[in-house]
């Protein structure tokens, strides 16, 4: 067992589970999580981009789930350890770099102007054709849906699924 797991005994989510809340998140969660499986963009790619989203935003939530999910993918350790520091890392292939810099592009403000400027979409190009381009940006937009649920829910990291959400008003 993680030393999350282990510490996570008493922690608690600042509130339920929000499918219960909202039920109607479960038809939009699901239809997110449809287009990100055809595998239009490989699996680890998509794992790749979603742990970098969650360190990106400070959430150990995220970075703990999409670092599981790598895992049981089995993208090595050496790549998964390196995601937050990719651009100098030699593990990481043309296609997954692009793939890291959109998500830093969208994701952090650009003191230079255009977050996604031409030249970055170029780059992007020459790796990915126009439905996988189409579906790194979903993507990329399926881990910022889940973000404001990740950082203001606060579910608890570590645990499974069904533990994720338990508010202290559940108790």
């Amino acid at each position: 067992m993680n030393m999350i797991a282990n510490n996570s005994a008493d922690l608690t989510s600042r509130f339920s589970d929000p499918q219960q809340l909202v039920p109607e998140l479960g038809d939009v969660s699901a239809a997110l999580f449809r287009i990100l499986g055809t595998g239009t963009v490989p699996r680890s790619t998509v794992g790749l981009v979603h742990l970098r989203a969650g360190q990106i935003v400070g959430n150990t939530y995220l970075t703990v789930l999409h670092t599981g999910n790598l895992r049981r993918a089995k993208v090595s350790e050496e790549k998964i350890t390196a995601v937050a520091s990719w651009r100098d890392a030699p593990c990481f292939s043309e296609a997954e770099r692009v793939a890291l810099e959109l998500v830093e592009a969208v994701l952090l403000p650009s003191p230079h102007g255009e977050r996604v400027p031409d030249e970055l979409y170029a780059r992007a190009a020459e790796h990915y054709d126009a439905k996988e381009l189409a579906t790194l940006a979903m993507l990329i937009g399926q881990v910022n849906f889940f973000i404001p649920l990740a950082l203001i829910g606060k579910p608890v990291p570590g645990v499974a699924p069904t533990e994720q959400w338990r508010a202290a008003s559940d108790a």
